[in-house]
């Protein structure tokens, strides 16, 4: 396949930085642009003049069945992701879907089986995989260069909180810090880990500093992993954290040999460290700004040019949606 041809869907903050990296990397040809509000489409277009804008949905899917789309970016609210994902894989599209993957294991697995149906490839934006911290790290998992790894901290608080009404409505998010930044410290671990499988999770969470019993916005949220092999995950993540920074991103990783850790420099979102420790000594592998960013969209437009067909590789994003039910209480 040449340089496939996408259609983008949801041109908010996150769909129109997937777009740039994507536009930036040359990897692909831009070949629709897809948002419900005007403004926003009307602000992407006008920088790509010539590409064809939908309001609709369903109207983005007929043109890509007249022009021959090979896939759709889809990065709108979390209760669309299922029924547009699927939508998509029944017409023969390639589907990379912002995280959360679906708003319950149930979905997920609906949509995971509809790409294996359709023998189409279907990726997710776990985009902290794509660090250089996160790469060092499972390579020093695979290599034994920490021993055994027994247990993990995964850690997201952020000082601020999403300004998009639809994050503060259960119905539309399926909600709050818990699966919208728990998705990444729940799927980084369980990748670092070689996706063991979950055997117990037991969690609480939060509003407002009192304990969130039954639907509702959690604002802070933690977890307790149990994992086939003995090895322990704790999480915690938060929106408007007293965290003394921007934020606090920390995975970190303790082996029988050493321990290590992906950690955000100075309260930055986009600066990361790998670090080294043994026994009192710390040494910093590595940094990187903002390089990171784009890797996962674009790993994903490389593998369907060679290949457009399923990976089971997405099969993972179930295990992470029945940890999130599990805290939630939907399990």
């Amino acid at each position: 396949m040449t340089a496939p041809r996408l259609g983008f869907v949801g041109l908010g903050w996150i769909g129109a930085m997937r777009l740039e990296a994507v536009e930036a990397a040359g990897c692909a040809r831009i070949s629709a642009l897809c948002d419900a509000a005007a403004d926003r489409l009307d602000a992407v277009g006008a920088a790509r003049p010539g590409v064809p804008r939908f309001a609709e949905y369903d109207a983005l899917l007929a043109y890509a069945a007249e022009s021959g789309l090979d896939g759709v970016v889809i990065a709108t609210p979390n209760a669309l992701h299922a029924s547009q994902t699927i939508a998509a894989l029944e017409q023969g599209l390639a589907v990379f879907c912002q995280k959360p993957l679906a708003l319950s294991a149930a979905e997920a697995r609906e949509m995971v089986a509809a790409a294996r149906r359709a023998d189409r490839l279907l990726g997710v934006d776990y985009s902290y995989r794509h660090t250089d911290a996160a790469r060092t790290l499972h390579e020093m998992v695979r290599s034994g260069a920490l021993g055994r790894v027994f247990h993990i901290e995964s850690t997201f608080h952020n000082a601020y909180g999403p300004d998009k009404a639809w994050c503060h409505d259960p119905e539309r998010s399926g909600g709050g810090a818990l699966i919208d930044l728990g998705v990444h410290q729940v799927d980084l671990p369980l990748w670092l880990l070689g996706h063991p499988r979950v055997r117990h999770v037991q969690g609480r969470l939060f509003r407002k500093g009192a304990p969130l019993e039954g639907p509702g916005i959690d604002d802070f949220a933690v977890a307790h992993l149990e994992l086939e092999g003995g090895a322990a995950v704790h999480m915690a993540v938060s929106w408007n954290a007293h965290a003394g920074r921007d934020c606090i991103i920390r995975t970190a990783l303790f082996g029988t040999a050493a321990g290590a850790e992906l950690r955000n420099v100075h309260g930055s979102f986009y600066d990361f460290e790998t670090v080294r420790h043994d026994g009192r000594a710390e040494t910093v592998l590595g940094r990187e700004s903002r390089a990171w960013l784009g890797r996962g969209i674009c790993g994903w437009v490389e593998r369907l040019a060679e290949a457009p067909h399923f990976d089971p590789a997405i099969e993972a994003s179930i295990a992470v949606a029945e940890v999130i039910d599990a805290v939630y209480g939907r399990a």
